[in-house]
């Protein structure tokens, strides 16, 4: 059985068209084709009402959501009920997020990520290790005494998952770019966080494997008149990835305008960095004995420190459309193709194309989630 979705305006590149019908089949997209020859039998025609048919949304930062927090519980079913509350806004791929912590803790996420993926946890692409290898200077609210520096030791941990993706965050002057190129070559997404590192420092990472910075801005050296700092190696890099967090708060629209001009947008990514808040009536949680608070779409801690947020990826895109002045069709890039790139998953991930897996998402024209698709299977928001 072939399922046929019909009156909808799919996104296809940079254009919505009408008259389309995408059929599925075994979980994946298998054509896509006028909505009057989806028709016969063995197709089951399922009409969206007219709303807007995108590409489902990946998030690489997810450290909760749905009440649960990774670090506290870092088991399949907090994976389980992370994607569960994030896919309620579009949200068809993640990354269960672990903030600075103890090896041994680590080594049990990586466990349940392994087999989170072997059981088929609806989203789940792999893990994001935030940490423990990180700047003392930069650690935001991450736990000081959970911060070491990467040698060789840890190498092997962080490589090991074996299935999926694995992208760690780490500040570049805690390790060396000998340690960079290992984990790169053994398959592992580096990127810049929580870092005070040169720009110097950061370019030396990046000829060694580094491919992305962790939330642009927050949490790292700036750029300045005569030392530009993790931010300004971040932007002059043109083949770099740039996670963003586009709430209003993280970053100002302005700065982040003007960040937008100053590399390719293929290069930036929406991330939500959202707490297990996101999806619940949740005012205040606890983060490693921490009380942290939220306030509207951001969360911070009785300092008044940013920590986390909680907001959806689907308010993400609507905010780079509304705050960052984006046609559609690049803000849901920035939710959906670009991370799928960052990932090294575009030719399955990302796009509404044949043979590419059907993760979809259904929105109203106001980008409110209606239903999502995963692998083809149909959940309604």
């Amino acid at each position: 059985m072939s399922i046929a979705l019909v009156n909808a305006r799919v996104l296809r590149g940079t254009s919505l068209l009408d008259g389309q019908c995408v059929l599925i089949s075994g979980g994946r997209i298998e054509d896509i084709v006028p909505a009057e020859a989806a028709r016969g039998p063995g197709i089951e025609r399922v009409d969206l009402g007219g709303g807007l048919l995108l590409p489902g949304f990946i998030d690489t930062q997810v450290n909760g959501g749905g009440g649960v927090l990774f670090n506290d519980a870092p088991t399949v079913e907090s994976i389980r009920r992370i994607g569960r509350a994030h896919r309620r806004f579009g949200t068809t791929g993640f990354l269960p997020t672990l903030i600075s912590t103890d090896l041994e803790v680590v080594a049990q996420a990586i466990g349940a990520t392994r087999e989170a993926l072997a059981a088929g946890v609806p989203g789940v692409l792999g893990i994001h290790i935030e940490g423990p290898f990180l700047s003392v200077e930069r650690k935001g609210v991450h736990d000081p005494a959970k911060l070491r520096e990467l040698d060789e030791s840890a190498v092997g941990l962080l490589s090991s998952l074996g299935a999926g993706r694995t992208l760690v965050t780490l500040a570049p002057e805690v390790t060396t770019p000998q340690i960079i190129r290992r984990l790169a070559e053994a398959g592992v997404i580096v990127s810049a966080g929580h870092t005070n590192a040169t720009y110097a420092e950061v370019r030396e990472a990046l000829r060694h494997g580094l491919r992305g910075f962790t939330h642009l801005f927050n949490a790292m050296s700036q750029l300045t008149s005569r030392e530009p700092g993790v931010v300004g190696a971040a932007l002059e890099d043109p083949s770099s990835w740039c996670g963003v967090i586009v709430d209003g708060e993280h970053i100002a629209p302005p700065v982040l305008r003007l960040a937008l001009r100053c590399k390719r947008h293929e290069r930036f990514m929406l991330v939500t960095d959202a707490m297990p808040p996101l999806g619940t009536d949740l005012r205040t949680f606890e983060l490693q004995g921490r009380r942290i608070s939220v306030r509207g779409a951001v969360c911070y801690d009785e300092q008044g420190r940013l920590a986390g947020s909680n907001i959806d990826l689907a308010s993400c895109v609507r905010n780079a459309i509304e705050l960052l002045g984006l046609p559609l069709h690049e803000a849901v890039h920035m939710g959906s193709l670009y991370p799928a790139e960052f990932l090294g998953l575009a030719g399955q991930l990302g796009r509404i194309e044949p043979g590419h897996r059907a993760n979809l998402v259904l929105t109203d024209e106001g980008l409110n989630v209606r239903a999502t698709w995963i692998d083809g299977k149909t959940e309604p928001a």
